[in-house]
């Protein structure tokens, strides 16, 4: 996201005064809400989406980012942006389940793409800068904001110009896109990078946990190692391409690895305000109105000499001591570890090359007494040579068991070579090796739609060849779709009462060879798309049967064109 001030703030701990402008000034940066809009940065410090020679739109389609630096040393600074951020201050505080969610997307990664190496203050670095780490930690129990973190709408007026991509699902903007959640995603980037962070089989842009692995995985797109100062700056603008967004970030990421500690979620306290140590004074309890206050105790009448009483204290009653010992704890008991895996699967994993798998690998770890062992850790491992790999292209990944002992790998994305795979699941940390091996398979390539691209007219003389050939084109969710196979079937009368059987006469392809054209004749074929979807049949010739006759082309996926081919008496 761009810059929101023409002239940065620097945050100090000058005086109150200070504090209230720089928090004045931050409430009307435009800090993404629910329902209100951010400020666009200048026109000439963001490129527009679909400029010449631009790449796909950024994370957060570079809109207008929320935070300013981190505080400087010195109280009133106004430094150059290299100056190194002081440390301690109540910014460096971070709510519990924000912090908790960093660390757990830092853990994930380092298990499924350790060659990136991606810091959790890196994430921290990006979530304060794009939302003030989801609104200061206003999150419900699973991790999702009560109501949508949205950006600016992306409409082109001093930002990026996308149209709307989802249908309003994400960002409830049927016209335009908009960034959404902690981590400020557009859909259509979301779409792509999406992640299950918390294991619920759902990716919300508005779950801290899913947004952070989700933006943990990109940083770590085209093999990145993070600890690469070109490979870091790289990842970072592709979050947002602003030289300023980038100088922020570092500052942050600089600021958090030199201390950081955790805060309640939405709790988090504004700059300067006491923290309850360090030398105040308690305040004395508040008197609720109408509760009358205690009377002071009045001296007592000094005793008279031999009227009985005693100047000296009556000693307090003493309490026998107790005839039973009190209940001692008995010591925690460690539970006994996991010793068997058991598949959860409802069948055999299956997806069309290059989708998604729409089931994933999930085992349950158990203990010898058959009861589910929680926090015991599960590898998954993909073999065969499909080219099929989870989520984020690691074909190895490790994960800890839930309470209820079940583990559930990231989703496969199916490589683009049809055939067998397996997954292999291996339980640690046990003295005798236990695996499960998971059956999956990768399909034929699909098409879902199947549109004709010619104007070839299609009646002939009998005894001919039609003019031209036809040509067709197969996409899936809109987009080419290469290498699907196709029939084509030449098909006796137009009424598709007369039959699906191919015909034994009228119009027919030739296939290749050296026999005479007697023995080559055929009225089925199968064919494949080429790399853009596009599918040229051969050329149709007729015999001397005349009529209607149709010709019909269907694709794996139940795509399917009818056309109709007319045969006339020579001329």
């Amino acid at each position: 996201m761009a810059a929101l001030f023409g002239r940065r703030m620097r945050r100090g701990a000058a005086s109150t005064a200070v504090a209230a402008a720089a928090m004045a000034a931050l409430s009307a940066s435009g800090a993404p809400s629910a329902v209100g809009e951010q400020p666009a940065a200048s026109a000439a410090e963001r490129p527009s989406a679909g400029a010449s020679g631009q790449e796909d739109p950024s994370v957060t389609g570079d809109s207008p980012y929320h935070t300013d630096l981190p505080p400087l040393k010195g109280p009133g600074r106004n430094d150059p942006p290299d100056e190194t951020p002081a440390t301690g201050s109540a910014e460096s505080g971070i709510p519990a389940t924000v912090l908790d969610a960093y660390r757990k997307a830092e853990a994930s990664l380092a298990a499924s793409n350790p060659r990136c190496r991606v810091p959790w203050e890196l994430l921290a670095a990006i979530g304060k800068v794009e939302s003030g780490h989801a609104r200061g930690g206003r999150l419900d129990t699973n991790g999702t904001t009560p109501s949508p973190i949205l950006g600016p709408v992306l409409n082109g007026v001093g930002f990026a110009n996308i149209s709307d991509t989802d249908g309003g699902a994400y960002d409830g903007d049927t016209l335009h896109d908009r960034a959404v959640g902690p981590m400020q995603f557009i859909p259509q980037t979301w779409e792509s990078w999406g992640r299950d962070g918390n294991g619920d089989g759902r990716r919300d842009p508005n779950n801290i946990y899913d947004a952070t692995l989700a933006a943990g995985s990109y940083l770590c797109a085209h093999d990145r190692d993070l600890t690469v100062e070109r490979d870091l700056h790289q990842a970072i603008l592709g979050y947002n391409r602003s030289q300023e967004y980038l100088r922020t970030v570092l500052h942050w990421y600089d600021y958090y690895r030199k201390g950081a500690h955790e805060v309640p979620d939405g709790s988090q306290p504004a700059p300067g305000a006491p923290t309850g140590s360090g030398g105040t004074t308690p305040s004395p309890a508040p008197v609720r109105p109408g509760t009358p206050s205690p009377s002071p105790t009045k001296p007592g009448k000094p005793t008279k000499p031999g009227d009985g009483s005693s100047s000296k204290p009556t000693p307090p009653p003493t309490t026998p001591p107790p005839t039973t010992p009190p209940p001692t704890t008995p010591p925690p008991t460690t539970p006994a570890p996991a010793t068997r895996l058991v598949d959860l699967g409802d069948g055999a994993l299956s997806a069309p090359a290059g989708e998604r798998f729409a089931e994933r690998p999930a085992v349950r770890a158990e203990r010898a007494d058959k009861k589910p062992a929680a926090q015991a850790k599960v590898r998954f491992t993909l073999t065969g040579e499909t080219g099929t790999t989870f989520e984020g292209g690691a074909t190895t990944v490790t994960v800890t068991t839930k309470a209820d002992g079940d583990a559930k790998a990231p989703a496969l994305l199916a490589g683009g070579k049809p055939g067998a795979l397996t997954v292999k699941a291996t339980l640690l940390g046990t003295t005798e090796p236990v695996t499960l091996g998971l059956r999956g398979e990768v399909t034929a390539p699909r098409a879902d739609k199947l549109v004709r691209t010619d104007e070839t007219e299609l009646t002939c003389e009998a005894g001919a060849t039609f003019e031209g050939r036809i040509a067709l084109t197969a996409t899936r969710d809109g987009q080419a779709a290469p290498g699907v196979a196709a029939t084509a079937t030449v098909l006796a009368g137009a009424d598709p009462a007369d039959g699906e059987k191919a015909a034994d006469q009228g119009p027919y392809f030739l296939t290749p060879g050296d026999e005479p054209a007697e023995d080559r004749r055929t009225r089925e074929l199968t064919l494949t798309t080429d790399a853009k979807g596009n599918l040229l049949l051969p050329e149709l010739h007729t015999d001397d049967t005349t009529g209607t006759f149709r010709l019909r082309v269907e694709t794996t996926g139940g795509a399917v064109v009818v056309l109709e081919l007319k045969v006339t008496d020579p001329a």
